[in-house]
Protein backbone atom coordinates (compact mmCIF):
# COMPACT_ATOMS: atom_id res chain seq x y z
CA UNK A 1 0.00 0.00 0.00
CA UNK A 2 0.95 3.63 -0.38
CA UNK A 3 0.65 5.13 3.25
CA UNK A 4 0.96 8.13 4.96
CA UNK A 5 1.91 8.08 8.41
CA UNK A 6 1.25 11.52 10.63
CA UNK A 7 3.70 11.82 13.33
CA UNK A 8 6.01 8.84 12.48
CA UNK A 9 9.00 10.33 14.34
CA UNK A 10 7.70 9.78 17.48
CA UNK A 11 7.88 6.21 19.64
CA UNK A 12 5.38 4.73 18.36
CA UNK A 13 5.62 5.72 14.73
CA UNK A 14 9.35 5.24 14.46
CA UNK A 15 9.00 1.53 15.04
CA UNK A 16 5.21 1.53 12.89
CA UNK A 17 7.75 2.64 9.91
CA UNK A 18 10.37 0.59 10.49
CA UNK A 19 7.19 -2.50 10.44
CA UNK A 20 6.05 -0.82 7.15
CA UNK A 21 9.32 -0.63 5.63
CA UNK A 22 9.95 -4.36 6.15
CA UNK A 23 6.29 -5.13 5.02
CA UNK A 24 7.11 -3.44 1.71
CA UNK A 25 4.47 -0.43 1.78
CA UNK A 26 5.46 2.64 0.24
CA UNK A 27 5.30 5.13 3.60
CA UNK A 28 5.20 9.16 3.59
CA UNK A 29 5.98 9.96 6.94
CA UNK A 30 4.57 13.57 7.97
CA UNK A 31 5.72 15.24 10.97
CA UNK A 32 7.38 18.05 12.43
CA UNK A 33 10.44 16.54 12.74
CA UNK A 34 12.91 13.73 11.25
CA UNK A 35 12.65 10.11 12.50
CA UNK A 36 15.76 10.53 15.25
CA UNK A 37 17.06 6.51 14.66
CA UNK A 38 18.86 5.30 11.79
CA UNK A 39 17.49 2.86 9.24
CA UNK A 40 14.51 5.05 7.99
CA UNK A 41 16.62 6.91 5.35
CA UNK A 42 14.70 4.71 2.78
CA UNK A 43 11.19 6.26 4.37
CA UNK A 44 10.13 9.90 2.57
CA UNK A 45 10.04 12.33 5.45
CA UNK A 46 8.13 16.04 4.50
CA UNK A 47 8.37 18.69 7.45
CA UNK A 48 4.51 19.10 7.29
CA UNK A 49 2.41 20.83 10.38
CA UNK A 50 -1.06 19.01 10.50
CA UNK A 51 -1.87 22.55 11.43
CA UNK A 52 -1.24 23.92 8.00
CA UNK A 53 -3.83 22.69 6.08
CA UNK A 54 -2.68 23.95 2.84
CA UNK A 55 0.82 21.91 2.80
CA UNK A 56 -1.18 18.88 4.10
CA UNK A 57 -3.24 19.15 0.94
CA UNK A 58 -0.41 19.62 -1.12
CA UNK A 59 1.67 16.62 0.82
CA UNK A 60 -1.83 14.27 0.00
CA UNK A 61 -2.70 15.70 -4.02
CA UNK A 62 0.73 14.72 -4.72
CA UNK A 63 1.75 10.98 -3.07
CA UNK A 64 -2.29 10.09 -3.56
CA UNK A 65 -2.39 7.72 -0.69
CA UNK A 66 -4.09 4.62 -0.25
CA UNK A 67 -4.30 4.37 4.06
CA UNK A 68 -3.51 7.02 6.40
CA UNK A 69 -2.54 6.46 9.77
CA UNK A 70 -2.94 9.37 12.21
CA UNK A 71 -0.42 9.36 15.08
CA UNK A 72 0.95 12.78 15.53
CA UNK A 73 -0.82 14.40 18.93
CA UNK A 74 0.48 16.69 21.88
CA UNK A 75 0.40 13.77 24.34
CA UNK A 76 1.80 15.49 28.22
CA UNK A 77 -0.15 14.82 31.01
CA UNK A 78 0.69 18.12 32.63
CA UNK A 79 -0.72 21.39 30.63
CA UNK A 80 -1.24 24.90 31.50
CA UNK A 81 -4.19 25.11 29.17
CA UNK A 82 -6.01 23.48 26.23
CA UNK A 83 -4.46 25.28 23.77
CA UNK A 84 -1.25 23.55 23.01
CA UNK A 85 -2.93 20.24 22.52
CA UNK A 86 -4.22 22.13 19.33
CA UNK A 87 -2.75 19.14 17.24
CA UNK A 88 -5.30 16.91 18.46
CA UNK A 89 -8.08 18.78 17.50
CA UNK A 90 -7.70 21.38 14.85
CA UNK A 91 -4.82 19.26 13.14
CA UNK A 92 -6.85 16.55 13.34
CA UNK A 93 -10.16 18.13 11.71
CA UNK A 94 -7.59 19.50 8.69
CA UNK A 95 -6.75 15.87 8.36
CA UNK A 96 -9.96 14.54 8.08
CA UNK A 97 -10.95 17.57 5.40
CA UNK A 98 -8.07 16.67 3.82
CA UNK A 99 -8.48 13.27 3.58
CA UNK A 100 -12.02 13.72 2.50
CA UNK A 101 -11.01 15.10 -0.87
CA UNK A 102 -8.63 12.58 -1.47
CA UNK A 103 -10.48 9.68 -3.78
CA UNK A 104 -7.69 7.39 -3.61
CA UNK A 105 -7.85 6.94 0.58
CA UNK A 106 -9.62 3.51 1.23
CA UNK A 107 -8.48 2.89 4.96
CA UNK A 108 -7.67 5.55 7.76
CA UNK A 109 -6.97 4.49 11.12
CA UNK A 110 -7.11 7.48 14.19
CA UNK A 111 -5.34 7.06 17.13
CA UNK A 112 -7.30 8.28 20.61
CA UNK A 113 -5.70 7.18 23.67
CA UNK A 114 -7.35 5.32 26.81
CA UNK A 115 -7.45 8.34 28.47
CA UNK A 116 -10.43 9.45 26.85
CA UNK A 117 -11.54 7.70 30.16
CA UNK A 118 -10.15 7.78 33.55
CA UNK A 119 -7.86 5.72 35.36
CA UNK A 120 -10.58 3.71 38.07
CA UNK A 121 -13.53 4.17 36.00
CA UNK A 122 -13.96 0.92 35.29
CA UNK A 123 -14.57 -1.02 31.63
CA UNK A 124 -16.88 1.77 29.22
CA UNK A 125 -20.47 0.68 28.68
CA UNK A 126 -20.38 1.97 25.08
CA UNK A 127 -17.55 3.57 22.65
CA UNK A 128 -18.66 7.08 23.76
CA UNK A 129 -18.50 6.61 27.51
CA UNK A 130 -16.48 9.17 27.99
CA UNK A 131 -14.68 10.16 31.68
CA UNK A 132 -11.71 12.33 30.46
CA UNK A 133 -8.44 12.61 32.17
CA UNK A 134 -6.87 15.72 32.06
CA UNK A 135 -6.97 18.20 29.00
CA UNK A 136 -5.08 15.33 26.88
CA UNK A 137 -8.07 13.19 27.58
CA UNK A 138 -10.40 15.64 26.43
CA UNK A 139 -9.14 16.74 23.66
CA UNK A 140 -8.30 13.03 22.26
CA UNK A 141 -12.21 13.07 23.06
CA UNK A 142 -12.90 15.69 20.50
CA UNK A 143 -10.37 13.64 18.24
CA UNK A 144 -12.89 11.22 17.99
CA UNK A 145 -16.13 13.62 18.15
CA UNK A 146 -14.68 15.18 15.26
CA UNK A 147 -13.70 11.45 13.11
CA UNK A 148 -17.74 10.35 13.40
CA UNK A 149 -18.86 13.65 12.14
CA UNK A 150 -16.38 13.64 9.36
CA UNK A 151 -18.62 11.46 7.35
CA UNK A 152 -15.20 9.50 5.36
CA UNK A 153 -16.38 8.06 2.35
CA UNK A 154 -13.83 5.26 2.97
CA UNK A 155 -12.87 2.53 6.14
CA UNK A 156 -12.23 4.74 9.20
CA UNK A 157 -11.07 3.06 12.63
CA UNK A 158 -10.95 4.84 16.21
CA UNK A 159 -7.48 3.00 17.97
CA UNK A 160 -6.72 3.65 21.88
CA UNK A 161 -3.53 2.63 22.98
CA UNK A 162 -2.73 2.02 26.67
CA UNK A 163 0.43 2.06 28.15
CA UNK A 164 2.99 1.67 25.28
CA UNK A 165 6.59 0.52 26.16
CA UNK A 166 9.19 -0.87 24.50
CA UNK A 167 12.71 0.38 22.97
CA UNK A 168 12.46 4.12 22.31
CA UNK A 169 10.20 5.10 24.81
CA UNK A 170 12.18 8.02 26.83
CA UNK A 171 9.08 8.68 29.17
CA UNK A 172 10.23 5.56 31.03
CA UNK A 173 13.86 5.36 30.36
CA UNK A 174 14.28 8.58 32.27
CA UNK A 175 11.96 7.80 35.05
CA UNK A 176 11.53 4.18 36.33
CA UNK A 177 13.46 2.15 34.10
CA UNK A 178 16.65 4.69 35.15
CA UNK A 179 16.28 3.88 38.84
CA UNK A 180 15.87 0.21 38.13
CA UNK A 181 19.47 0.10 35.84
CA UNK A 182 20.47 1.88 39.28
CA UNK A 183 18.86 -0.05 41.86
CA UNK A 184 16.96 2.77 43.79
CA UNK A 185 13.40 1.26 42.38
CA UNK A 186 11.40 0.21 44.99
CA UNK A 187 7.65 -1.18 44.24
CA UNK A 188 4.46 -1.26 46.75
CA UNK A 189 4.64 -5.04 47.93
CA UNK A 190 1.47 -7.38 47.63
CA UNK A 191 0.28 -5.05 44.26
CA UNK A 192 -2.47 -6.12 43.50
CA UNK A 193 -3.36 -3.47 40.60
CA UNK A 194 -4.48 -4.89 36.97
CA UNK A 195 -3.92 -2.45 33.99
CA UNK A 196 -3.61 -2.96 29.86
CA UNK A 197 0.13 -2.71 28.38
CA UNK A 198 1.23 -2.70 25.07
CA UNK A 199 4.84 -3.99 24.24
CA UNK A 200 5.26 -1.38 21.43
CA UNK A 201 6.24 -4.18 18.53
CA UNK A 202 2.87 -5.60 19.30
CA UNK A 203 0.90 -2.37 19.21
CA UNK A 204 2.39 -1.57 15.38
CA UNK A 205 1.62 -5.25 14.61
CA UNK A 206 -1.75 -4.70 15.04
CA UNK A 207 -2.08 -1.47 13.29
CA UNK A 208 -0.55 -3.02 10.10
CA UNK A 209 -2.73 -5.84 10.54
CA UNK A 210 -5.99 -3.77 10.75
CA UNK A 211 -5.24 -2.51 7.05
CA UNK A 212 -5.68 -5.49 5.85
CA UNK A 213 -8.71 -6.55 7.79
CA UNK A 214 -12.05 -6.41 5.93
CA UNK A 215 -13.74 -2.82 5.69
CA UNK A 216 -16.69 -4.30 7.36
CA UNK A 217 -14.83 -5.82 10.24
CA UNK A 218 -13.30 -2.54 11.01
CA UNK A 219 -15.24 0.17 9.27
CA UNK A 220 -16.53 2.28 12.53
CA UNK A 221 -14.90 0.49 15.30
CA UNK A 222 -13.26 1.89 18.60
CA UNK A 223 -10.28 -0.59 19.33
CA UNK A 224 -7.76 -1.10 22.58
CA UNK A 225 -4.74 -1.97 21.07
CA UNK A 226 -2.62 -3.37 23.84
CA UNK A 227 -1.44 -7.03 24.86
CA UNK A 228 -3.80 -7.51 27.10
CA UNK A 229 -5.03 -6.74 30.67
CA UNK A 230 -1.83 -8.05 33.11
CA UNK A 231 -0.80 -7.99 37.20
CA UNK A 232 1.09 -4.71 36.94
CA UNK A 233 3.15 -6.36 39.36
CA UNK A 234 3.64 -9.62 36.60
CA UNK A 235 5.20 -6.37 34.12
CA UNK A 236 7.33 -4.40 36.71
CA UNK A 237 9.07 -7.69 37.59
CA UNK A 238 9.99 -8.85 33.73
CA UNK A 239 11.44 -5.57 32.82
CA UNK A 240 13.44 -5.95 36.61
CA UNK A 241 14.83 -9.35 35.73
CA UNK A 242 15.95 -8.14 32.28
CA UNK A 243 16.99 -4.95 33.49
CA UNK A 244 19.17 -5.70 37.01
CA UNK A 245 18.70 -9.63 36.51
CA UNK A 246 16.58 -9.79 39.79
CA UNK A 247 12.69 -9.21 41.36
CA UNK A 248 12.00 -5.87 41.83
CA UNK A 249 12.23 -4.84 45.33
CA UNK A 250 9.39 -3.73 47.44
CA UNK A 251 7.95 -1.91 50.31
CA UNK A 252 5.17 -1.34 52.20
CA UNK A 253 2.50 0.52 50.92
CA UNK A 254 1.81 2.59 53.89
CA UNK A 255 5.95 3.34 54.37
CA UNK A 256 5.18 4.80 50.13
CA UNK A 257 2.89 6.59 51.14
CA UNK A 258 4.97 9.00 53.43
CA UNK A 259 7.49 9.03 50.89
CA UNK A 260 4.83 10.36 48.60
CA UNK A 261 3.82 13.03 50.62
CA UNK A 262 7.20 13.96 51.70
CA UNK A 263 7.75 13.91 47.56
CA UNK A 264 5.01 16.72 47.09
CA UNK A 265 6.51 18.98 49.70
CA UNK A 266 10.01 18.49 47.78
CA UNK A 267 8.30 18.99 44.75
CA UNK A 268 6.58 22.11 45.82
CA UNK A 269 10.09 23.57 46.14
CA UNK A 270 11.20 22.80 42.31
CA UNK A 271 12.99 20.12 43.56
CA UNK A 272 12.67 16.66 41.55
CA UNK A 273 11.64 13.46 43.69
CA UNK A 274 11.01 9.84 42.28
CA UNK A 275 7.60 9.74 44.26
CA UNK A 276 4.59 11.93 44.75
CA UNK A 277 0.91 11.56 45.62
CA UNK A 278 -0.45 12.21 42.02
CA UNK A 279 2.54 9.30 41.18
CA UNK A 280 1.33 6.91 43.47
CA UNK A 281 -2.48 7.14 42.84
CA UNK A 282 -1.75 6.15 39.42
CA UNK A 283 0.36 3.27 41.12
CA UNK A 284 -2.49 1.77 42.76
CA UNK A 285 -4.85 2.46 40.61
CA UNK A 286 -6.44 -0.73 38.54
CA UNK A 287 -7.12 0.50 34.75
CA UNK A 288 -8.28 -2.52 32.79
CA UNK A 289 -9.66 -2.08 29.14
CA UNK A 290 -11.86 -4.51 26.99
CA UNK A 291 -9.27 -5.68 24.61
CA UNK A 292 -11.20 -8.87 23.73
CA UNK A 293 -12.22 -7.15 20.22
CA UNK A 294 -8.76 -6.58 18.93
CA UNK A 295 -7.41 -10.15 20.11
CA UNK A 296 -10.37 -11.86 18.16
CA UNK A 297 -10.24 -9.90 15.01
CA UNK A 298 -6.65 -10.01 14.83
CA UNK A 299 -5.48 -12.93 17.20
CA UNK A 300 -2.81 -12.79 19.98
CA UNK A 301 0.24 -10.44 19.14
CA UNK A 302 3.62 -11.88 18.00
CA UNK A 303 5.95 -11.10 21.21
CA UNK A 304 5.78 -12.45 24.95
CA UNK A 305 6.45 -9.71 27.84
CA UNK A 306 9.26 -11.52 28.24
CA UNK A 307 10.54 -11.02 24.80
CA UNK A 308 9.78 -7.34 25.08
CA UNK A 309 11.25 -7.00 28.63
CA UNK A 310 14.79 -8.20 27.02
CA UNK A 311 14.87 -6.39 24.10
CA UNK A 312 13.89 -3.16 25.95
CA UNK A 313 16.83 -3.80 28.69
CA UNK A 314 19.14 -4.15 25.51
CA UNK A 315 17.99 -0.46 24.29
CA UNK A 316 17.85 0.43 27.80
CA UNK A 317 21.55 -0.04 28.68
CA UNK A 318 22.78 1.50 25.08
CA UNK A 319 20.84 4.58 25.43
CA UNK A 320 22.52 5.13 28.91
CA UNK A 321 25.98 4.02 27.62
CA UNK A 322 25.61 6.42 24.50
CA UNK A 323 24.63 9.11 26.67
CA UNK A 324 27.65 9.12 28.71
CA UNK A 325 30.20 9.21 25.81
Amino acid sequence: MKIIVTGGSGFIGTHLLRLLQTEGHQVLNLDIAPPQVEGLEAVAWRNCSLLDVFGVRQVFEKFQPMAVIHLAAHAAMEAPDKSVFAVNTEGTANLLAVIKQTASVERVIITSTQHVRKPGSGMPTSDTDYVPYLYYGETKVETERLTRAADLDCAWTIVRPTAVWGPGQLLLAEGMWKLMLRGRYFHPARDPVLRSYGYVKNVVWQLERLLHASAPAVQGRVLYVADGNSRQFEWVNALSRSICGREVPTLPLWFIRLLSAFGDVVKALGINFPIYRARLENLITNNPVPVEPIIDLLGQPPHSMEEGAEETAVWLKAYFKGKKQ
